[in-house]
């Protein structure tokens, strides 16, 4: 793929998601992760994740967001978006039963974590992208470590609401464990998975 394709590809995905994200932060009350209509709205499990406590917390995300591709540009745009479609609903089915006292959520951190960590993982295998791979999963595990030890870092002053760590984590293992499913199943296809994966920037 020359730089040019990708790029506008890469523009025109962004611009996409972070439309609907601010459009549907608008209508915040119907979108947000809500846990008693859990099962009767559905479409909860992936907006939630893309509407936030506020605008600044949407700036903070969407900025996040917008990054990823730039930090991990070796990866295809249908692998970000399977992650995208597969990361949020599986965060929320952990907050109903894995967190039972989280009520309400919004916001893309978790998702966010989950998305990281899956495209570092999935990086090991380039040697040219091995090092700064590894960078950035010690990191992450380090923000992790931190969060679960002595809180959130200052994000929560800057938002405006408490930092739910929990999603950060649930994000990570996550992310973990779809790049792990991923790996094997390439030992079965090898060069169709990687190619599923992994983009050639000419």
């Amino acid at each position: 793929m020359h730089e040019t394709e990708w790029l506008k590809k890469t523009l025109l995905m962004l611009a996409v998601c972070v439309s609907i994200s601010a459009c549907l932060q608008i209508f915040q009350q119907y979108f947000i992760y809500w846990r008693f209509s859990f099962f009767t709205e559905p479409w909860r499990w992936w907006t939630g994740h893309w509407v936030h406590v506020g605008w600044i917390h949407f700036l903070l995300n969407m900025l996040a967001f917008i990054c990823l591709p730039f930090i991990f540009p070796m990866m295809r745009k249908r692998y970000l978006i399977f992650l995208l479609l597969t990361l949020a609903p599986c965060i929320s089915f952990c907050f109903y039963f894995i967190y039972p006292d989280v009520q309400a959520y919004a916001g893309l951190s978790g998702v966010l974590h989950g998305l990281y960590v899956a495209c570092a993982l999935a990086c090991l295998q380039l040697k040219k992208e091995r090092k700064f791979s590894i960078l950035v999963l010690v990191l992450v595990l380090l923000k992790i470590v931190w969060e679960n030890s002595f809180g959130s870092l200052q994000t929560a002053t800057l938002i405006g609401s408490p930092v739910l760590v929990e999603a950060h984590l649930m994000g990570v293992i996550i992310g973990a464990i779809c790049t792990a499913l991923m790996l094997s199943v390439q030992t079965l296809y090898p060069q169709k998975i990687k190619n599923i994966m992994f983009a050639k920037l000419e």
